[in-house]
């Protein structure tokens, strides 16, 4: 478990990190000629990887896939964020590099949430975004 206390309030919470062969994979996936199936066989061996999630949310073809892609990339990441110490509260900001694809997952949920309609987790999501990384 790797939290860190800050002099200006809670702890931040570090999600543990990706194998370098997860992220050396999502790399070279992103830079295939077909980049959505690269990066779905890099879940399909990653399953746990947010940030493979949330690029697979940006590759999809229309709003409900991208949302139910961003929303597997932020339940996956609540499990790993909880298993780290966080218990609903505290900071998970982006200047860790291991939270970055959590925070990609939530931050696209929310604007796929407002893509299908979904005006109330757009707006949760936002919010959430905030305080986790003002």
């Amino acid at each position: 478990m790797d939290v860190s206390l800050s002099p200006t309030g809670p702890a931040d919470t570090i999600m543990p990190a990706m194998p370098s062969e997860a992220i050396a994979s999502l790399k070279q996936a992103i830079a295939a000629s077909d980049p959505k199936p690269a990066v779905a066989a890099v879940v399909g061996k990653w399953p746990t990887f947010c940030a493979a999630w949330a690029e697979l949310g940006a590759l999809a073809e229309d709003a409900v896939e991208s949302y139910a892609y961003y929303r597997v990339g932020y339940h996956r990441g609540l499990d790993q964020l909880r298993g780290a110490g966080w218990r609903g509260s505290g900071f998970v900001r982006s200047s860790h590099p291991e939270n970055a694809g959590f925070l990609a997952a939530l931050r696209g949920l929310g604007s796929a949430a407002g893509l299908i309609g979904e005006e109330d987790e757009e707006l949760r999501c936002a919010e959430f975004a905030k305080q986790l990384d003002p």
